[in-house]
């Protein structure tokens, strides 16, 4: 395997506290230098890259993606979510397992491994389900999903009610040293909910869906992680007390640990009652600085491409997620990348599914929201989708130590494009964020060596498409 030499970047490793203009050098598909002199102990078939003016960063990895396949592959297949991956600069993604048959058994899990292989453009770990078929009132043969490879175990999509189970579930997942994901979510007070209760859902008549609903289980999550002491990871966070109850418990020690979505800390319920409304209650620090909201599409009331679980919620909320990412109480930035068919979104609000797509819109709405709004440092930003999800997983991966995998980003924090979805490498287009103006963009994605994904080929491709029609 020939040599790869990313030269003239700024290269970024927050596991190594490493933050320089220098080269990165790959062979035999690891690190073998990253430094001034790194081209010095290049071989004579080294390909080299320039990539100056770029940030270089270990591959970056998001823990939260549907990829729909096995069973759903109309929405999604292993192929085309991990082409969106590489296009958003992810090397790794962790799927859930919620796919149809559910992954509940090592069966399932080497068939999902074998697909990946033959399919995948980039690392895909597989997540196993707390419970059999995901119905909540069994458990799955948790240490048999371990042997078969799982990274954690996740009854994602949907949330264990019965407390006993979820103590049970914990439990084992320690015996197995297997973090447990939760989707934190108490279908009793949540019911039939489609919105954020709130101002906006009695505006338009629309059923509300309490942000107490979330923090009920985040309490009893905290609880039975301090019980047992197993590692319990909050999914999605979207609720200002629940960022208050996850910060007084990391304060006593609990093994706890959260995630939050770019779509939660940059957008509102508003939304959902149109663009206009939503930049006259939260205008404020919502868009990179400087953007006038005459650059932003007009959003349609109603808009089911809004309609997420959780669901966007208030300007407090959002406020208060930023602030947990900002002073290391939310750990891991993801995308919960959930796509779904046309025809499934173009339905009346309440009975459309929830869910988005995310993975090519997630680096750029983080960087904005956070880095360019001056509230963290680029080097924060990164940890939050290398070294801080990668702990949580227990992966060697999110780092450019000498020796470790060969998986690096390229972007430009300063580039400025519109993402639209009708270009998406996704099967699915259901993003909020057509046609909207971003700064900041994967260039390349290079997976154990290999250059999977980059701009310029891209570019090239599409040019030769156009010739050649």
């Amino acid at each position: 395997m020939s040599s790869l030499l990313l030269t003239g970047g700024r290269v970024i490793d927050p596991a190594n506290h490493f933050d320089a203009m220098a080269d990165v050098l790959i062979c035999d598909g690891k690190i073998a230098a990253v430094g001034a002199d790194a081209g010095r102990q290049a071989g004579a078939e080294v390909v080299r890259r320039d990539v100056s003016g770029m940030v270089v960063c270990p591959g970056l990895i998001d823990l939260h993606v549907h990829l729909r396949e096995p069973g759903q592959s109309a929405k999604e297949t292993i192929a085309t979510g991990t082409k969106a991956a590489a296009r958003g600069g992810f090397t790794s993604v962790v799927c859930m397992p919620n796919t149809s048959p559910s992954i509940d058994n090592a069966g399932t899990v080497a068939l999902i491994h074998d697909k990946s292989e033959r399919d995948g453009v980039v690392n895909v770990f597989l997540t196993g389900a707390i419970t059999k078929g995901i119905a909540g009132e069994e458990l799955a043969p948790i240490g048999s999903l371990k042997q078969a490879g799982v990274v954690a175990i996740t009854d994602d999509g949907h949330c264990i009610q019965n407390n006993d189970l979820m103590r049970r579930a914990l439990e084992y997942a320690k015996m197995f040293d297997l973090p447990v994901m939760d989707h934190c979510q108490d279908y009793s007070l949540v019911s039939d909910g489609v919105m954020h209760e709130g101002f906006w859902s009695a505006s338009l008549g629309l059923r509300g869906w309490p942000a107490a609903g979330e923090d009920m289980i985040v309490a009893r999550n905290i609880l039975l992680a301090e019980l047992t002491g197993a590692h319990v990871h909050c999914q999605h966070l979207s609720s200002a007390r629940s960022v208050e109850l996850l910060r007084a418990a990391k304060k006593r020690g609990v093994t706890i640990s959260g995630e939050a979505c770019p779509h939660h800390f940059t957008l509102t319920d508003a939304a959902i009652a149109g663009s206009e409304k939503f930049w006259a209650q939260d205008g404020k620090g919502v868009f990179n600085a400087g953007t006038s909201t005459k650059d932003l599409p007009v959003w349609p009331v109603y808009d089911t491409n809004f309609k997420m679980n959780p669901p966007l919620r208030s300007a407090k909320d959002r406020e208060a997620i930023i602030e947990g990412l900002v002073d290391g109480t939310i750990e891991v930035l993801c995308s919960d990348h959930a796509p779904h068919c046309d025809y499934e979104k173009e339905v009346e609000f309440d009975y459309a599914p929830f869910g988005i797509t995310g993975l090519e819109t997630e680096l750029s709405l983080s960087l904005m929201q956070l880095y360019h709004s001056k509230r963290m440092s680029l080097a924060d930003v990164i940890a939050k989708f290398t070294v801080a999800p990668a702990k949580i997983l227990r992966m060697k991966k999110g780092n450019l130590s000498v020796g470790a995998d060969g998986d690096v980003t390229v972007f430009d924090p300063d580039r400025e494009w519109i993402y639209r979805n009708a270009d998406s490498a996704s099967k699915s287009k259901n993003s909020p964020f057509d046609g909207w103006r971003m700064k900041g963009k994967a260039v390349a994605t290079i997976v154990r060596g290999a250059l999977v994904w980059s701009e310029e080929t891209e570019r090239a491709d599409v040019q030769h498409s156009s010739f050649s029609r």
